[in-house]
């Protein structure tokens, strides 16, 4: 399957980013696409340089300034509306990817059709494989520990589930099952537009001769509230999305269940003086208790 011209897979590629506090990692983003026929940037909040950064790249970008933080998925919706190629690529701003890669991408696309979502091998910055998935949420979580989680096949592979780190996304195949649940601030979008895109008849591909660079952890500048907020949602968007798709009996016992696990990690974390440990219990504790008594996580969503 040989990769179509580099300049002709840019032409037909949309970049989406949604930076907030992301001074630390932006330019490299950026400048690593700068050869897409649209980069877009979706700014949530950020108080730092982000912004400054972005000008002094020299990279032309449609910009997108929100007053307040909109989580991954809203804002990736809000770039998603301005794309007018065939094309998507959802970029985490910690993220980079090269010209290859992304004509390996789009040439994949082409030979399958039906394929909604493609994704790269997201290599960490230890050089790690970050796994994507043969298996979809709900399959894993029963499938235990994998040994081969991380090793890449030798070829194009039909997966469950696709990392939002790095996504080609085929605006036709979104426009049918819909973009990223307007619901859900931060985590477990992307397995929710995973399991819609299957639902819907569209398949997922990992291309791992595609190579993508992850950073972790440097879309937004670390701090305590940051790992509160982390953990919290964690914890929410969990339960949200069992009960979307197992019912909402099935979300409220597994809930129930988590309380007491996290209620005794928090507690031993304090009594042992392990701060960080127990502020990320006691984050997933709140998490849980909010969606049980029907906390929305997107209840500022709707200000100006």
């Amino acid at each position: 399957m040989a990769a179509i011209e580099y300049p002709e897979a840019w032409s037909r590629v949309s970049v989406v980013t949604v930076t907030h506090h992301s001074a630390q990692v932006i330019e490299s983003c950026i400048t690593s696409v700068a050869q897409a026929g649209r980069v877009i940037v979706v700014d949530n909040a950020s108080d730092d340089d982000t912004l400054d950064i972005i000008a002094r790249s020299g990279v032309p970008v449609h910009l997108i300034c929100n007053a307040i933080g909109r989580g991954f998925g809203n804002g990736c919706n809000q770039g998603l509306e301005q794309v007018l190629t065939e094309f998507a690529l959802l970029l985490g701003p910690d993220s980079t990817i090269d010209s290859r890669s992304v004509a390996l991408l789009v040439t994949a696309a082409d030979a399958w059709p039906r394929a909604g979502l493609l994704g790269p091998s997201i290599v960490a910055a230890d050089g790690h494989v970050e796994p994507s998935h043969d298996l979809g949420l709900f399959e894993r979580m029963g499938a235990g520990k994998r040994f081969d989680a991380g090793i890449l096949p030798e070829g194009p592979l039909s997966a469950g589930h696709l990392s939002g780190a790095v996504l080609l996304v085929r605006m036709e195949a979104l426009r049918q099952v819909g973009a990223f649940d307007s619901q859900i601030f931060l985590y477990y979008e992307d397995d929710d537009l995973c399991l819609r895109m299957r639902a819907g008849g569209w398949s997922l591909v990992l291309v791992p001769e595609a190579r993508a660079t992850h950073i972790g952890g440097g879309s937004s500048r670390p701090s305590l509230w940051h790992g509160w907020e982390k953990f919290w949602h964690l914890a929410w968007s969990r339960l949200y999305i069992e009960a979307k798709y197992r019912g909402r009996r099935r979300a409220i016992a597994v809930g129930l269940r988590s309380l007491p696990r996290f209620f005794g990690k928090a507690l031993g974390n304090m009594l042992i003086l392990n701060r960080r440990k127990a502020l990320r219990d006691v984050a997933r504790l709140t998490g849980t208790v909010a969606w049980l008594l029907g906390v929305r996580a997107m209840a500022d969503l709707g200000r100006p």
